[in-house]
């Protein structure tokens, strides 16, 4: 993930149940409480920017989420809504209308090993920060993936300033997956395949996202908007 170092404060709502934000803290202190990457993963959503840029985002109940982005050199964006981790089947619908560099994606985090997991459902251009080196190829939930694998050197992580491996599954039709979108990801078949090729995760320890990402990369600049409900 792009490595964003400032906190936008925005109009968040509370969501119910499983999206709904940890005990004893408030919108105001939630808000300026998520200055660090590990803090924010043991939160309810994501939102969160870098650089320069128009970036909005509103959570509205029950796990859906909208945000819209115009992104200027450097600029870029995470927004979504996650829980729980590990072994499950997350369901997402919506509209993701997108343009430039940037992914919409189920996201999270392990420890021992550190590795940060992508499984990449639609993106308007595929435009990685560091090269991917393919791995595999496998199916789920009737999709085609290809797994590869990215390092991360000296990054902002869950622990700290550190160097790791990214995992991507990425839908081999992820570019023409803009506009209306849904679908299912059962988790276990992407970290088995995963393992299959070598690559096994660690301990998962904070929740995992479905988010909408968008980033400038060189000359080419990011715009959009997204409307998504997760269950």
């Amino acid at each position: 993930m792009v490595a964003f170092t400032s906190l936008i404060a925005t109009a968040l709502a509370i969501v119910p149940s499983a999206f709904s934000a940890p005990s004893g803290l408030t919108e105001d202190n939630y808000n300026s409480a998520h200055t660090d990457l590990v803090t924010r993963q043991g939160s309810p959503w994501q939102w969160w920017t870098e650089g320069s840029g128009q970036f909005s985002c509103q959570q509205q109940g029950g796990g859906k989420y909208s945000c819209s982005w115009n992104g200027q050199p450097g600029g870029g964006m995470v927004a979504g809504t996650g829980w729980g981790s590990g072994r499950k089947t997350v369901r997402y619908s919506g509209q993701y209308n997108a343009k430039g560099p940037g992914y919409l994606s189920l996201y999270g985090w392990t420890r021992n090993p550190l590795v940060e997991y992508y499984i990449v459902e639609g993106s308007a251009l595929l435009a990685p920060g560091e090269p991917w080196t393919l791995r595999s190829n496998f199916t789920s939930d009737g999709a085609s993936y290809n797994f590869y694998t990215a390092q991360r050197v000296n990054k902002p992580s869950i622990e700290g300033t550190r160097t790791f491996t990214q995992y991507f599954s990425v839908r081999t039709d992820a570019e023409s997956r803009v506009g209306t979108v849904s679908g299912s990801i059962t988790t276990g078949n992407h970290f088995d395949a995963w393992s299959k090729a070598g690559y096994r995760l660690g301990n998962f320890e904070q929740n995992m996202f479905m988010v909408t990402e968008a980033f400038a990369n060189g000359t080419k600049l990011p715009s959009g908007t997204s409307t998504i409900t997760v269950s």
